[in-house]
């Protein structure tokens, strides 16, 4: 039957030719009859007549036989209803084989193309993959551009004959996806304002409060005035801020919230110290009291890690701008009278207290530990102190206690002191905020109430929200926070000498003998433990070093860079124990000792890990340095440990430095 239809149309153009030719014969015949003088021409004329219709044939006829062809190919896959249908959609359609040959497309992709489709890869036309082979499956929401337009793509399996064929019909979603971008962009953004420093700058100078406060509340208005947002003050110094998403991309990603800086260039007082601000910033879905309760927690962040800052709490994590300036001690005792009531009465209500700081300990985290832990005991709660023992940093502090009979069993490892966890524990961590630097983890990950004493700046937000978090980062140290609770909880002559000495010690540590970091609440505190039997020279012999430790000091001097003029970076590619990293400490120390020198980092190989010491003259945060390499630490003093090399941590440390100091490269 298809040989008779074949033979049919064939026969059809033979006979259309001859018709040509006759009729032409007859036209070339009567014309020279009319004009016999110009016959050749006729003739001529005719022959390029004849040849022209039978083009036309030829081509009529091979585009009905490629039509013929084309259903033949495609008409098991797509026939009747569903051809036309596809056929004379407004929207782009096309059938490929499984290396993306298109085989097939709609007339809107010929009327809009302009160039060969047939053949032609669907590359050709946007990127796309062939993503599955089952037949009758389909798989939506593959995102496209086409032709300035944004495209779904949905594919279904055809097979036929043993072979696989693909037909992707695209759904024009440009205005939908437009219609949501203006959405996500009009979205209201909550935010929290507020002067972190002004009222204690001006205490001395009041008559300057009001001028003061104009000139930030106008910087403010004019920033919140440029978005076409609310600015609104709910409380002396006190802002909340309510403006477009669209805006808080330019905050962060082109301006890097420089309203901080502006309001830093304010000068008050005759010391002509910069007034600063925090500002904390929720970009979270939900409602608009979601949004107040997020930003708030961002703002306490803020100024949790020393004001001078903002904080973006956004869905998938927490973002930092700002923080270049040391936070200013406040004079007043308010806020640690208040901590010390509310401490003392978690405790009493405890069936028992667990303490612990930071890995690797040092004198601060175990004076504050000790410190505690006496807390505990005059609210009569079991208390117990998690220490590892096998820390020669910590074994001379271990001296001074150990014929002690208050203490007797106080002191336990990791193992022991997560027996001791119960549904009514306390743990009360010192020292340190941030989860991955706990001495105990799993004691942390166990507990249900925690408390945090801490100097150093928040990192991140804590995963188990503790009951009350006592975080100061304008202490000197996390002794000298605990000392202040003592002060007002415990009654005269409570505090034993052994304990004053560590709480001492802790300060003297991280004040590098009262040389930095010091305020008036810090000698307060000094003062306090000297009159309750704390000895300096007793508290010397902590620091005495051995000739090892001397020696391994003189390694790091064989390798010291001087970086960006102003960065000292020493290296020991050979340490051996913990002992090695707080010699690192030390050596930081040392290096501020250089001239011209405004910060500096020890790094020590100990095994797999480099542990990084950064100190700061106060020019220089090198806390937010190092929580590039995901360390943290405060103002002036921060640290680091790095599973890699001591040369690729190096690289990464000369990063964040240049980041740093250069942050809009």
């Amino acid at each position: 039957m298809k040989k008779v239809k074949g033979e049919k149309s064939g026969a059809v153009v033979k006979l259309l030719y001859a018709f040509f030719a006759i009729a032409v014969m007859l036209l070339a015949v009567f014309l020279a009859r009319l004009n016999p003088e110009k016959y050749l021409i006729i003739v001529g004329i005719c022959a390029v007549l004849y040849i022209g219709l039978i083009s036309i044939v030829s081509t009529v006829n091979g585009m009905v036989e490629d039509r013929k062809k084309y259903k033949k190919k495609t008409g098991p896959m797509l026939t009747g209803v569903m051809y036309d249908k596809i056929n004379s959609m407004g929207e782009p359609a096309l059938i490929c084989d499984g290396s993306c040959k298109i085989l097939w497309a709609n007339t809107f992709l010929h009327t809009r193309c302009d160039k060969a489709i047939i053949g032609a890869s669907v590359s050709t036309l946007f990127p796309y993959q062939i993503r599955d082979n089952d037949e009758g499956k389909r798989i939506k929401e593959v995102a496209v551009e086409y032709c300035g337009k944004k495209y779904d793509v949905e594919e279904t399996v055809i097979k036929d004959r043993d072979k696989s064929y693909y037909l992707l019909t695209l759904r024009d979603t440009t205005e939908l996806l437009d219609l949501k971008q203006k959405m996500q962009n009009e979205e209201k953004v909550v935010a929290y304002v507020i002067v972190d420093n002004l009222e204690e700058l001006l205490q001395f100078e009041q008559e300057r409060y009001r001028e003061a406060a104009a000139k930030i509340e106008a910087l403010l208005r004019d920033w919140a005035n440029g978005v076409g947002g609310i600015l609104k003050e709910y409380e002396r110094d006190k802002y909340l801020f309510i403006f477009e998403t669209q805006h808080l991309f330019k905050f962060m990603n082109e301006d890097k919230f420089d309203i901080l800086d502006k309001v830093r260039d304010i000068r008050v007082g005759s010391g002509n110290i910069p007034v600063t601000i925090s500002i904390g910033v929720a970009k979270l879905d939900g409602s608009m009291a979601d949004k107040e309760k997020a930003a708030h927690v961002a703002l306490d962040m803020a100024l949790q890690r020393g004001g001078d800052q903002a904080v973006v709490k956004i869905d998938n994590g927490i973002e930092f701008f700002g923080g270049r300036t040391n936070a200013v001690q406040k004079r007043t005792k308010v806020r640690s009278r208040v901590f010390a009531n509310e401490l003392v009465s978690l405790m009493a209500k405890a069936g028992n207290v667990i303490v612990m700081g930071h890995s690797f300990p040092d004198y601060d985290a175990f004076g504050a530990s000790i410190g505690a832990a006496r807390l505990a005991m005059f609210c009569g709660v079991k208390v117990n102190v998690v220490t590892n023992f096998k820390d020669p940093n910590i074994k001379k502090c271990m001296k001074g206690f150990a014929k002690d009979e208050t203490y007797k069993g106080v002191f336990v490892d990791a193992a022991k002191g997560l027996d001791l966890v119960r549904s009514d524990t306390l743990l009360v961590i010192v020292d340190v905020n941030n989860k991955k630097m706990f001495e105990s983890k799993e004691i942390y990950e166990n507990v249900s109430d925690v408390v945090i004493i801490d100097h150093h700046r928040k990192t991140a937000e804590f995963e188990k929200e503790p009951l009350i978090s006592y975080i100061e980062t304008s202490a000197s140290s996390a002794s000298e926070l605990i000392t202040e609770i003592l002060e007002q909880a415990l009654p005269v002559g409570a505090l034993q000498a052994n304990e004053a000495n560590m709480l001492y010690a802790g300060i003297i540590l991280d004040t590098k003998q009262f040389t930095k970091g010091t305020g008036t609440k810090t000698y307060a505190s000094a003062m306090y433990l000297r009159d309750n039997g704390a000895q300096y020279e007793e508290v010397q012999d902590l620091f005495k070093t051995n000739i090892y430790e001397y020696k391994q000091e003189a390694v790091f001097g064989e390798k010291i860079e001087i970086y960006r003029n102003c960065m000292a970076i020493a290296l020991n590619e050979r340490g051996k124990d913990s002992s090695d990293r707080i010699l690192a400490a030390r050596v930081a120390d040392n290096l501020l000792m250089i001239e011209d020198v405004s910060a500096s980092f020890a790094l020590v190989q100990i095994g797999s890990v480099v542990h990084v010491s950064a100190r700061s003259n106060g020019t220089i945060n090198v806390q937010l340095i190092l929580e590039s390499l995901n360390g943290g630490g405060r103002y002036d003093a921060a640290g680091a440990q790095v599973k890699d090399t001591i040369q690729a941590t190096l690289l990464k440390l000369k990063q964040a430095i240049d980041e740093y100091i250069n942050p809009e490269a």
